[in-house]
């Protein structure tokens, strides 16, 4: 197996030497022996799927604030220093909410119990938990047509139609607060996904200033769908609610900040990586344990071939992605003036199925093909992407960035994203299925390379983007 593993890299090697397009000749033809021999060593390469094994298997999920994150931290720190890598850790302040117990049940007509995940941020349900009817809305337009009358006292159910993750989100992220307006007691929000087996879906949602407090959680795709039939035959439904979510006060925990230094111009950095925290459940493997691997994994091999770059080659694993942004933030104001030192960075949080390139966008920048400046960093990365065409990833496409490098992104600096096929990613995310054996080891292998090509050439080429 191990030979048949060399022999499809070794030919996938030999592809990268093959003559290339006009388009893609200058800024190929010079990084293509190098580009050859990260993807060879990444296509190979066991240690980071070790890494990932590690975090996933043994140390687990990672909310902020928990023993699992700090662990995590401190292991990678080790490991990365005896790899010989520069290593430093940078404080951050982080949220710590504890889930503690919770539970629902059907009460009225027919009792029986269903499967939910309280919203992280939530506040807990008062001692022996809240019972109620139900109001059930497939919007907020339909809420806010209801008469406060017809909410208040009840629990709303939020049984809103999958309609992509950006839209659905919005009910798991104010439906508390768009609630407790009309004088309900609870909500209870569908999961943020298109395709469930009968699995609850986690994630953060937040409190309006002027409006009470009151608990929320979400439930499955199945049972929304159940609620909204029972409202529609016009059949009552009661609860029981129970929750001992808290919000404790903020924990110390770090950055993990890995890097190469450049050789000759090491004010100037690359940076790339994903974040280190996860929800406390499952695994946090595609979300975003698989993205902070592969980054370090590129970094290591990038520094085991002996490539050094002109520039700083960076890797950070931001810790507070999920309910807070406190990593992505604490990075970008540790910098300072330095922020303009920054000539690009590149996060991956879209998980790690099979990888297909990287979207790109300059703030400030118009990308529909008018703007000058993007249009010659954008032929620039097409040319680098050319360097992963031997795996199906070189794709270059408009728009790109993430959560943890949008604050240097708004001070001007050029951002990427990972792009993969995105086909289950949301079928496990927040969830207790969002595990080890979701994530293909080539797929990782691939996204390894990547970053490892990717970040080495934007830090070693003539000019920037």
């Amino acid at each position: 197996m191990k030979r048949h593993s060399l022999a499809i890299a070794a030919a996938l090697v030999a592809a990268l030497f093959l003559p290339c397009t006009m388009q893609a000749q200058s800024l190929a033809d010079s990084y293509r022996e190098p580009a050859g021999r990260i993807l060879g060593a990444s296509l190979v390469d066991d240690e980071g799927w070790d890494k990932l094994t590690h975090l996933t298997t043994v140390i687990g999920h990672r909310l902020s604030g928990s023993a699992g994150l700090e662990d995590a931290i401190k292991w990678a720190a080790e490991a990365m220093k005896t790899e010989g890598l520069s290593v430093r850790l940078e404080p951050v302040m982080v949220p710590h909410w504890v889930r503690g117990n919770e539970s629902l049940h059907v009460t009225e007509p027919r009792p029986r119990s269903l499967a939910m995940l309280g919203l992280g941020g939530s506040v807990a349900t008062p001692e022996g938990g809240i019972t109620a009817e139900v109001v059930v809305v497939e919007s907020f337009d339909q809420l806010a047509a209801l008469n406060d009358d017809q909410v208040r006292g009840k629990i709303v159910v939020y049984s809103v139609g999958w309609q992509g993750y950006g839209r659905n989100v919005r009910y798991r992220g104010g439906g508390a607060s768009r609630a407790a307006e009309k004088g309900a007691v609870a909500a209870l929000v569908r999961s943020a996904t298109g395709s469930s087996l009968y699995t609850p879906h986690t994630g953060g949602m937040s409190y309006a200033a002027d409006q009470s407090k009151i608990p929320a959680a979400a439930i499955t795709a199945e049972d929304a769908a159940w609620f909204l039939q029972m409202s529609k035959a016009g059949k009552p439904v009661t609860v029981r609610l129970d929750m001992e979510a808290e919000t404790k006060e903020d924990a110390q925990s770090y950055n993990v900040i890995a890097e190469i230094k450049g050789s000759e111009l090491p004010d100037e950095v690359v940076v790339m990586g994903g974040h280190y925290d996860s929800w406390d459940v499952g695994q946090g493997a595609h979300d975003d344990g698989a993205a902070c691997m592969a980054a370090w994994q590129g970094l290591k091999i990038v520094h085991d071939l002996g490539l050094r770059p002109r520039r700083t080659l960076r890797v950070v694993l931001w810790t507070n992605e999920e309910n807070g942004l406190r990593g992505g933030t604490a990075y970008r104001e540790g910098l300072g003036d330095a922020v303009n030192s920054h000539v690009a960075a590149i996060e991956m949080d879209g998980g790690n199925e099979k990888p297909v390139g990287f979207g790109f966008s300059i703030p400030g920048s118009s990308t529909d093909g008018t703007d000058e400046r993007y249009e010659a960093a954008f032929a620039k990365l097409e040319q680098i992407g050319s360097l992963l065409d031997a795996v199906e990833a070189g794709s270059i496409t408009r728009g790109g960035g993430g959560a943890d490098i949008g604050p240097l992104m708004r001070e001007g600096v050029p951002g990427m994203a990972l792009r993969t096929v995105g086909e289950h990613y949301f079928d496990w995310h927040h969830t207790d299925a969002d595990t080890l054996d979701k994530v293909d080891k080539q797929d990782f292998r691939v996204a390894t390379a990547m970053l490892g090509i990717m970040g080495y050439v934007l830090a070693d080429m003539d000019g920037t983007l």
